[in-house]
């Protein structure tokens, strides 16, 4: 044997393919090649194996007892090199795979189930794991590669990961309709100074958005009501406990016919909701489908 020989899968599969057919011909017409093709397959495989593989008769090829010793092997690696391309097929075709999502429960709540039941009806064989986690965890669970990519809003990515721009949400004011601004044409952060308002704890989420806004505008929050979710938010405004801050977007989705929505101006405040993933990963099949479906989806 040749050093460093190792043979290749085609070889091994002209070897297979003559073997069990016993002719050239044959064996070429099932591996849609020439009858000389897989004769130079043969010689190569046998110049390197320095051993001969099949006597020639004249009317088939007889295999020898190196032949018979090397049958089981060449069928265990053609069976292994086969299940591991059906494998690549099926992820590749999303006939089976995994997606999973780190994301706030809150961001969670209103941008994913369409999207999760729509894939799931193209694409059934597929599993989406959701890792719902606080703000503070959300960059950790993506360098940490626990899932395929995030969804949110890092106030400080870093140079680990990379941003794509889902949607832009603004800032607004969310009260009932019997509240004073509900009937104003303009809310104002100025305006804010004067009501009580409920909003997320200190820190959390887009909280210091919040804060450092009405700073810049001189204006001196009265938080009457701070929560970890803003659906808690939701409730205690709908309930007549006092208007609530948050993004527009979760405030829209839940659909409150009873609630009254104002964006704020002066200034008005963006913020974007990105796929976040590590720089440097690639996304499989399963993840770039998902994220076309959540994008159909808003």
């Amino acid at each position: 044997m040749k050093a460093n020989f190792s043979p290749t899968i085609r070889q091994l599969r002209a070897f297979l393919a003559v073997y069990q057919l016993r002719q050239l011909s044959a064996a070429a017409q099932r591996l849609f090649v020439t009858q000389s093709a897989v004769s130079m397959l043969l010689r190569q495989l046998e110049d390197g194996l320095g051993t001969r593989l099949f006597d020639r008769t004249t009317r088939s090829l007889k295999p020898t007892a190196a032949a018979q010793e090397m049958l089981p092997a060449a069928e265990r690696i053609l069976r292994d090199v086969d299940a591991l391309a059906a494998g690549f097929r099926d992820l590749a075709t999303l006939e089976r795979g995994r997606v999973s999502i780190a994301i706030t429960p809150t961001l969670a709540s209103f941008l994913l189930p369409e999207a999760i039941g729509l894939f799931q009806q193209q694409h059934p064989k597929v599993r989406v794991v959701v890792s719902d986690c606080a703000p503070d965890q959300f960059i950790a669970r993506i360098l940490g590669e626990h899932v395929d990519f995030g969804i949110g809003t890092p106030e400080r990515p870093g140079a680990e990961v990379e941003t794509q721009r889902l949607l832009r949400d603004h800032l607004a004011l969310v009260c009932r309709s019997d509240h004073p601004l509900a009937q104003a044409r303009v809310v104002r952060w100025t305006d804010l100074g004067r009501h009580p308002v409920i909003t997320v704890r200190p820190g959390y989420g887009v909280r210091p958005l919040i804060d450092g806004t009405a700073s810049d505008a001189g204006v001196a929050l009265e938080v009457a009501h701070e929560v970890s979710f803003l659906s808690t938010a939701l409730w205690m405004t709908a309930c007549g406990m006092g208007p609530s801050i948050m993004p527009s977007a979760f405030a829209r989705a839940a659909g409150d016919p009873a609630l009254v929505i104002k964006l704020l101006s002066a200034p008005r405040v963006s913020r974007d909701i990105s796929v976040v993933t590590k720089r440097g990963h690639t996304l499989s099949e399963a993840a770039r489908q998902f994220l076309d479906v959540l994008k159909r989806t808003l």
